[in-house]
């Protein structure tokens, strides 16, 4: 998930846990912890962007890490947070839930989480929410500006914070009802098609959990397409999209290729954009890909130019976004 959802999950946690010693200090420190294991982004400064894909949520996202690091945290915490009246036992299991619900709240996504590393490269992804989705986020964004602003003593501070948690849970509960809704109908489309698929994906469309981008390996390629939860037609649109991997071996690098191929999970393609050969990650959707008929993919990669990819997994996700653009999408995620 995005940074500030972590840092408001966070902060309605550490109320929750110290509901009888309430303090401002505790939410922030909520916040601090929750946001932990993205500290691997400092990774970016040294390492070339193949192998920070694949250490970004790595080894900091592990279980492994979550043993290792929450006694010393909670050792730290119990000297130099003396004003927060909490005991070791306490703060381990604070900073222990802080940082498992934080990864666990990413395997939702589409970039994989690593929960098994450094034992197994394995990332767990259930691919049912996008990165940053306001519906959310913004129940525990409201319970943390009230508990700010409210006083120390109000009675009502740990019924924010639960409250704001159940509604982003209950939101989590309707992605995968709706994953699971979209995957049968469209796998079922598939199998008439003659395209039973051999890998699939499916993950929501920016922002919301209704409009679903659907990817189904077949052959050389995959089909492509989209649905919403409101289509009324038992079709979806499918497009087909060659693999074109004999590209990649005319490129130099081949252990960025082989990084990109391991990061991507099987779900990539290669084009020629004039004398440049560009590497797509399918997983992370299309830049407005339900109206576009032959679209960009969000992260593409350029393997003979490796200056050129500081930012690659939502490189111009927004870039086609307009009012007339934001109107289809709604448009589409209605049915039409």
């Amino acid at each position: 998930m995005d940074s500030f959802t972590h840092i408001v999950l966070g902060a309605c946690i550490g109320e929750i846990i110290g509901r009888k010693k309430p303090s401002a200090k505790l939410l922030l420190v909520g916040a601090v912890a929750n946001s932990l294991p993205d500290i691997d982004f400092v990774a970016s400064f040294w390492m070339p962007v193949t192998s920070d894909l694949l250490a970004h949520r790595g080894f900091t996202h592990s279980i492994l890490f979550i043993l290792l690091a929450s006694p010393l945290l909670a050792l730290i915490s119990s000297k130099l947070l003396r004003s927060i009246p909490f005991t070791f036992k306490r703060w381990l299991f604070f900073w222990a839930l802080q940082m498992s619900v934080h990864i666990f709240i990413d395997a939702f996504n589409a970039y994989g989480t690593g929960w098994f590393e450094p034992f197994s490269h394995y990332r767990v992804s259930f691919n049912s929410m996008f990165v940053a989705d306001p519906l959310f986020t913004i129940w525990p964004i409201v319970a943390t500006l009230a508990l700010f602003i409210a006083g120390k003593n109000h009675k009502n501070r740990t019924r924010w914070a639960i409250t704001a948690l159940s509604l982003s849970s209950l939101y989590l509960i309707l992605g995968l009802a709706n994953k699971t809704m979209i995957d049968a109908s469209a796998k079922k489309e598939l199998v008439k098609m003659g395209a039973k698929p051999k890998h699939y994906f499916s993950t929501p469309t920016p922002l919301n959990n209704l409009l679903w981008y659907i990817v189904s390996e077949h052959d050389s390629g995959f089909y492509v397409g989209y649905r919403s939860v409101f289509d009324s037609k038992k079709t979806t649109k499918f497009r087909y999209v060659c693999k074109n991997n004999s590209l990649l071996n005319a490129c130099n690098n081949q252990e960025d290729i082989e990084r990109l191929k391991r990061f991507s999970q099987g779900f990539f393609t290669a084009e020629q954009w004039h004398d440049t050969i560009v590497f797509n990650d399918l997983r992370f959707g299309e830049i407005a890909g339900w109206t576009d008929s032959v679209p960009k993919c969000v992260f593409y990669f350029y393997p003979q130019l490796p200056h050129a990819n500081e930012l690659v997994v939502q490189r111009g996700r927004f870039a086609k976004w307009d009012g007339a653009t934001f109107k289809a999408f709604l448009r589409r995620i209605s049915g039409n």
